[in-house]
């Protein structure tokens, strides 16, 4: 009944979807209409995963996803079913405490979000009811309206009165976004309409900062908050290196089923004698000679699959989780990201992709306020092509009388202060006044705040030549001239600056009732739109600046007529008015409304590189990787900071394919496809196909560089199909590969998402790495591998939608040649070393049923089974990945060249693993047969005592633990007092637990099978000599490396170029080995 009787005072509307409809105060706006109260969702924020009754079976869901816990589960079920060789202990214990450590990791993880929600639902806000503000939690606020153009409600008492109604958009994720329109409803039967649009809309979480309090209700609560519905949709993102242990898991798995399958045949060639299949010391019941065979050969199947499953390390993935997890502080606790401008340092907000930083091929960089300082200074102006500039006092205009100024000539002194009145009056800034402040006469102490830093360059611009801004009062532009008088300009409409249109306008009326609209935009945004003749001009000017690095916009007006004001202040309203479309129509009239302008002239304002941004460029070209720089400015001014920060060095070849080159040719498809075939010739030429990597043929070749602009990328990824030419997407990734940098300019945010998303599909899948500081960077930081957020002055849209977030663009350099080198080269040595102990494990275990008639006899006691991987190998192998640095970290920082040797994910490639898989099997041959030598002998006592089996699998599992825990001793190059308590803590515990574990009789065990084994074996020398002979012996192709690298290293003049893993390191052909 609402909607019929809002429809009678918006006429004209047509039926709206899509659409809420919400009431101030949930009063009814007429008592003759029902009232039915609407429900929304309540103001809680939820960023948890999980809850109280829901975290058992959903993490339990989640954890057995993984294929190495659903392996072990079924590992576990088969013991418990079926008639294996090993307690279903030895399986279930191991994978029980996986699970369990990983749900307490994730059970803490969602304690902090829960621990940050309720910091934001329990923070105390005040609500109107019944005419008195009443303090409640926030979570328990419903769902209200901040009301516009009720500046007079000032008072509980007043606000509680108002009826008013509100229609708008249902919740969208579109942060600049909001459509809707309010009803004021005074006594009479008329209402007040007016539109609502973004600048309506307080976002949660903003802060106040020119008043100290608001009156206002809110349209979406919860987790319908634009906030909230951002948070939701980032995607999962995963490592190369998680790819990489899942495709080792399926070899392993292959492994598995082939030692198995090998068992299981040859246990019934075996038993195919029938002395063998039958001996007389253990005849078959009557119920086994009348089993099916192939179901005995698949229970003996599954039986060898549980006897072996120690293969696949089940233990792997929560020492990653962990490793991640604690890794990810030392990012944080790094007091080089430390920054004292804004008091924070860097953040981390997923712990997945740490090794991922030590990646990445592609960066690709936002310009202002990452590369640049994004701290704007007004540096000059050009009026009708008179060039004005240098510091003035504030006492000084343009004019003659105000003293000299540096410029050769001037303007007619109307036009300077048209200029400077533009400047004072195109904006969107607000003024914060000192509390001290008295009227006009201190301007001096006004401060200015504004989303663009831009637009407050350009008021304090106009402030150093005699025309101050003062504020907006009751809807009325305050001016202070020259001649210190106070000019009012009542401001009609403000025309909005968005990244299609590039500029912005307001209409304002003078106090003699003239209408000016006055503009402000870039070049190609406001020459289209001005007279012909004006331009030539302000154009010299504009391109010099931009040449000169400086962002320039230019400065357009004209003046409306009463009648053609009337025509679009309707168009304007009913635009605005708009539920459906209402982007789109304001558009068409804007663009109607800004044309057939009056040129006045041009700014200039220097945005400063970053500290250290150019030496960061080098240091990554050094590295080996491609930096493109993703922006929205013009070409002449990106590609002059693209100077600055070195990007492009002075003997670089730049290629350019931006609208001035295509434009050349009448058909632009056709000049298109001739520019791009031209330049894949040229580089082919200079590229020729090898093996060699082209990271050394650019240190040999001459360099080139890439220019492009967002148009000429439209027409190459829509390029027609009946062009002929439709293969432009490919040529153009070509020429990309070879070329050192690119620099994309005139970007939508949308086309940075997708230049990214192009990389990211090429042949090899290169790891892109994104890095912005605001909104317009989002969609590349989310589309990218990793992305990275520069905690900026755009606002924290960027580093809040980051993987990681650093306060500088500077400390990329370390975060990848530093942090991300170490992470991946610990995590790689930690996988690695996972299916190298777990080899080394089972392939005695698989020899050994060799010799016991394919019996399925376990070699090892089943609490050694258990203990392996949770407590005599786990905690040396974590504290090396955590602490191990194989190389300093000034050196990886100072000589990035070092990171080329781990790129293309180098050390967990085919012949790193193979090496790795080798060593194992090695090494367990060792063991095996160099015990069963030992034992060759029947008696290794003077009391002529002979040992068992138990004894034999003892031996092995002695040798083994202090092998794989001294090898990865050998790899320790960085030691610490952790690394000396866990690596020899660990063999102490080991042989404390073996004659612990074989001292006393257990209760619970039906068989006593290891007692006084451990004690017994140690008592023989042959044993003693044999354990540190075959310790010697499996470790000397180690100390052989080990040996080599030393007298390597004396012959080198470089000794920090070497790396502790020469078969784990990619080959190049630098000078590095």
């Amino acid at each position: 009944m609402f909607r019929r009787s809002f429809n009678r005072f918006c006429a004209g509307e047509e039926k709206r979807v899509g659409t809420r409809t919400v009431f101030v105060g949930n009063h009814p706006v007429s008592e003759t209409e029902a009232y039915i109260a609407q429900k929304f969702c309540d103001n809680r924020i939820i960023s948890s995963k999980y809850t109280l009754w829901n975290f058992l079976p959903k993490n339990l869901f989640e954890q057995f996803r993984r294929i190495a816990n659903f392996y072990f589960l079924i590992i576990f079920l088969i013991q418990v079913t079926v008639d294996t060789p090993t307690s279903p202990i030895t399986s279930g214990l191991p994978l029980f405490f996986v699970i369990t450590v990983t749900a307490i990791k994730q059970g803490y993880e969602d304690w902090l979000r829960h621990r940050a929600d309720n910091e934001v639902n329990k923070s105390t806000v005040y609500i109107i009811e019944n005419a008195k503000r009443v303090k409640k939690e926030s979570e328990k606020i419903k769902t209200h309206y901040a009301v516009r153009d009720t500046i007079e409600l000032r008072t509980v008492e007043s606000i509680d009165n108002l009826r008013a109604a509100i229609e708008c958009e249902q919740p969208q994720s579109d942060l600049y976004k909001f459509v809707g329109r309010i009803n004021i409803y005074s006594n009479s039967l008329e209402a007040v309409a007016r539109s609502l649009g973004p600048e309506n809309l307080l976002l949660k979480g903003a802060t106040l900062k020119n008043t100290k309090k608001i009156y206002g209700v809110a349209v979406y609560t919860g987790m319908e908050t634009k906030m909230a519905l951002n948070y939701q949709g980032k995607s999962q993102k995963r490592s190369a290196v998680e790819k990489s242990i899942n495709a080792f898991l399926i070899v392993y798995l292959f492994i598995l089923l082939t030692k198995a399958a090998i068992c299981t045949t040859l246990k019934y060639v075996w038993q195919s004698t029938p002395y063998n299949d039958e001996p007389w010391y253990n005849q078959k019941t009557q119920k086994e000679r009348e089993t099916w065979k192939v179901l005995k050969m698949f229970t003996d199947f599954l039986s060898f699959m549980v006897l072996f499953n120690f293969i696949i390390p089940v233990s792997m993935y929560v020492t990653v989780e962990m490793q991640k997890f604690l890794g990810s502080f030392f990012i944080s606790w790094d007091n080089d990201f430390y920054d004292e401008e804004i008091n924070e340092g860097a953040l981390v907000n997923t712990s997945d992709l740490n090794e991922e930083l030590g990646q990445v091929d592609y960066v690709f960089t936002d310009k202002t306020g990452t590369l640049t300082e994004n701290s704007m200074e007004f540096i000059e102006c050009c009026i009708d092509g008179h060039k004005y500039k240098g510091v003035a006092q504030e006492t000084d205009g343009l004019s003659q009388t105000d003293g000299p100024l540096p410029y050769l000539d001037r303007a007619d002194k109307n036009r300077e202060e048209l200029f400077l009145r533009a400047l004072c009056l195109c904006h969107t800034v607000e003024v914060k006044p000192n509390d001290t402040v008295d009227g006009v006469t201190e301007s001096s102490e006004l401060t200015y705040m504004s989303s663009s830093p831009d637009e407050i360059a350009l008021v304090k611009g106009a402030k150093k030549y005699g025309f101050t801004f003062v504020g907006v009062q009751n809807g009325y532009m305050r001016v202070e001239n020259q001649r210190k008088e106070i000019e009012e300009y009542e401001l009609l409409h403000t025309l909005n600056f968005d990244s299609v249109r590039r500029r912005m306008s307001v209409i304002v009326k003078t106090q003699s009732g003239d209408i000016l609209l006055f503009c402000k935009g870039a070049d190609s945004a406001v020459f289209p739109r001005v007279q012909n003749h004006e331009i030539d001009l302000i154009k010299v000017h504009v391109e010099h600046n931009a040449m000169e690095g400086y962002r320039t916009l230019c400065i357009a007006f004209k003046e409306i007529a009463p009648d053609d004001y009337e025509r679009v202040n309707r168009q304007l309203i009913e635009a605005k008015m708009a539920l459906q479309d209402r982007e789109e129509k304001m558009e068409k009239v804007f663009d109607e409304i800004e044309t057939d302008m009056h040129l006045i002239g041009a700014t200039a304002v220097e945005d400063k590189l970053q500290d250290q941004a150019a030496e960061t460029i080098e240091a990554l070209h050094a590295a080996g990787l491609k930096v493109w720089v993703l922006t929205g400015d013009k070409m002449e001014t990106a590609k002059s900071t693209c100077y600055a920060c070195r990007l492009f060095q002075t003997n670089t070849e730049l290629l350019e394919l931006t609208t001035k080159t295509i434009e050349e040719s009448e058909r632009k498809e056709d000049r298109l496809h001739e520019l791009l075939t031209e330049y894949r010739k040229k580089l082919l030429r200079e590229f020729p196909k090898s093996t060699r990597s082209l990271k050394k043929a650019w240190t040999e070749h001459q360099e080139y560089g890439l220019i492009i602009d967002g148009s000429t990328l439209s027409l190459i990824l829509n390029s027609s199909q009946d062009s002929g030419s439709n293969n432009y997407k490919s040529i153009f990734l070509q020429i990309c590969m070879k070329c050192t940098a690119v620099l994309c300019c005139r970007m939508a945010p949308l086309q940075k998402a997708q230049i990214v998303r192009m990389v990211k599909n090429l042949k090899g899948s290169p790891i892109t790495l994104s890095i912005g500081d605001g909104a317009n960077d989002v969609s590349m930081i989310l589309e990218s591998h990793v992305g990275i957020g520069i905690k900026g002055k755009e606002g924290r849209q960027a580093s809040r939608n980051s993987d990681y977030a650093v306060p500088k663009f500077k400390h990329l350099k370390k975060l990848l040649l530093a942090h991300g080198h170490l992470y991946y080269v610990r995590i790689a040595h930690l996988v690695q070393y996972f299916f190298y102990k777990n080899l080394c494990f089972i392939l005695p275990q698989f020899l050994y049923q060799f010799f016991c008639g394919f019996s399925q006899q376990p070699l090892y006691d089943a609490a050694y089974l258990t203990m392996y991987n949770i407590c005599f190998t786990s905690l040396p192998i974590l504290a090396y990945s955590l602490l191990e640095q194989h190389i300093n970290i000034d050196t990886l920082t100072s000589d990035p060249r070092l990171y080329m040797k781990i790129s293309g994910n180098a050390m967990l490639q085919l012949g790193p693993f193979l090496y790795w898989t080798f060593l194992a099997a090695f090494e367990g041959t060792v063991f095996f047969f160099g015990t069963y030598f030992l034992f060759q002998t029947t008696s290794l006592d003077e009391n002529g005592k002979v040992y068992g089996n138990w004894t034999f699998g003892t031996i092995i599992f002695t040798i083994l633990v202090f092998t794989v825990t001294l090898k990865l001793a050998l790899d320790t190059r960085f030691w610490t007092w952790i690394n000396h308590l866990v690596i020899w803590g660990s063999l102490a515990f080991y042989v404390f637990f073996s004659f612990f574990w074989g001292g006393i009789i257990w209760p619970f065990l039906k068989q006593q099978r290891m007692y006084f084994i451990f004690a017994q074996m140690l008592s023989s020398v042959s044993i003693w000599l044999t354990i540190i002979l075959l310790i010697f012996v499996s470790l000397s192709p180690e100390m052989l490396r080990i040996v080599l690298r030393s007298v390597r290293r004396r012959s080198t003049r470089n000794p920090n170029l070497e790396l502790p893993m020469l078969l784990s390191y990619k080959h190049i052909d630098s000078g590095y080995r």
